[in-house]
């Protein structure tokens, strides 16, 4: 039988402290010029008496598998946590500081390597914040519900294409006083609110959502989990790319979660939840890309196709779509440069197998996958099972995990079989059995 729960949070800024390239947008040479809102690692420890699990969430584009096992490993011998119960995710912000190597990146002149100094201060921010929480535990009670998020964003290849509007939501809370600790969120859109032409550091959107939910609740903890989102973002509702529209698009997600969290009734809490973790490892099935020669005759059907579309004037959806296309297509022909030299296979070797996570919150699974994968692998995995998908978890997988019938930017950055998605699921569902 499970014991009475305890749980702790901590918070702990990860915003770089001098000028730094920010990432996300290529061939931009985007360097910060201040901060319009911090960056956070924001950690949340719960325990059974028998089994506890960490969380943290970082405001950041991604974190690569050595510092992950590295950060998850230090907290381990600070706290006595096994690692594998511990839980690294980035939210995805495409206005944050470099913090992994990515292969398809590796002819964008622009693109700096991730800055020694701003690692250090990285790493040390994730590991004081996951120690800070465990070290924080308290008795506390747990509820679990969902806000169904309209307007925020959606498929961003097709705007009839599948999104997840579900945003999971573990709500913990002291179990005395009743005061609010932590709100766990996850919620599958891509941060790309802000654009190139922005050169402040910031979360984008889930900044302000984060906002209006402590504002609610004073004393909470917001973690924002980005979920699979590989074809999701806001690019169809979006009325600019400004830190305003951010504000706007984070605070109706923020009121949603809110409006969810205040319908809970005190027997929505418990303080007794079985908790469980483990992880597997599942080898995901190498791509072979098209010759250089191939790749070089797409880059140039997508800059005409992109053209076409400027000339005649589309709308803007459509054409970041395009837009977008080139970009893959360029940076297809950089893996295929870098398969012909034998860069692919030495970096498949750094992140294959796969990690996939899994942790038990009484009935509800929150499932830990890396890499960007399309929205339709949570759905399927979510339609088997009561789960909550986070992703870019515990590392990346150089590019997307796409659908078989995707095309466009997606489907070229991929060094994976689309199925190996399929196999994500597939594994995540045998982990929780």
């Amino acid at each position: 039988m499970p014991m009475a729960l305890v749980a702790g949070a901590a918070r702990r800024e990860i915003t770089n402290c001098k000028p730094l390239f920010l990432v996300g947008y290529p061939h931009v040479p985007r360097v910060s010029e201040g901060v319009h809102d911090p960056l956070w690692a924001t950690a949340l420890y719960v325990a059974d008496g028998r089994c506890g699990v960490l969380s943290i969430a970082l405001d950041i584009l991604f974190i690569d598998r050595p510092t992950a096992s590295a950060c998850r490993q230090a907290i381990a011998e600070a706290t006595g946590l096994d690692p594998a119960h511990v839980l690294i995710s980035a939210t995805h912000t495409h206005s944050g500081p470099v913090t992994a190597s990515v292969l398809s990146w590796r002819e964008d002149p622009v693109v700096p390597p991730a800055d020694p100094e701003y690692m250090e201060q990285f790493r040390l921010g994730i590991i004081a914040a996951g120690v800070a929480a465990v070290r924080a535990a308290r008795p506390a009670e747990l509820a679990i519900t969902t806000a169904f998020s309209e307007g925020v964003g959606g498929n961003r290849l097709t705007p009839e294409g599948p999104r997840d509007p579900e945003v999971g939501l573990v709500v913990v809370r002291d179990a005395r006083g009743h005061a609010p600790l932590a709100l766990q969120m996850v919620y599958s859109m891509h941060p790309t609110v802000l654009h190139e032409d922005s050169r402040l550091v910031s979360a984008d959107f889930p900044h302000s959502a984060r906002q209006v939910i402590e504002a609610a609740f004073p004393g909470v903890l917001v973690l924002y989990h980005t979920g699979p989102c590989g074809n999701l973002s806001p690019r169809y509702q979006v009325r600019a790319q400004t830190f305003a529209e951010a504000e706007r698009l984070g605070g109706l997600l923020g009121r949603q979660a809110t409006a969810a969290v205040r319908a809970l009734g005190p027997g929505d809490y418990r303080r007794e939840v079985p908790i469980a973790a483990a992880v597997t490892h599942v080898t995901l099935p190498p791509r072979r890309f098209c010759s250089v020669a191939e790749a070089e005759a797409e880059l140039r059907e997508a800059v005409a196709e992109f053209q076409r579309l400027g000339r005649e004037g589309a709308a803007h959806g459509p054409l970041r779509t395009a837009e977008c296309t080139v970009f893959g297509a360029e940076e297809r022909l950089a893996l295929a440069r870098a398969q012909e030299s034998g860069e692919v296979t030495a970096r498949l070797h750094e992140i294959n197998p796969a990690e996939v996570q899994a942790f038990r919150l009484g009935e509800t699974w929150l499932a830990g996958w890396p890499g960007e994968c399309f929205v339709e692998y949570a759905l399927t995995l979510k339609a088997a099972r009561r789960a909550f998908v986070i992703s870019l978890a515990n590392g990346e997988l150089q590019g997307y995990i796409p659908t078989p019938e995707a095309t466009g930017y997606e489907a070229r950055l991929s060094v994976f079989e689309p199925h190996a998605g399929e196999m994500l699921v597939q594994a995540t569902l045998d982990l929780m059995r």
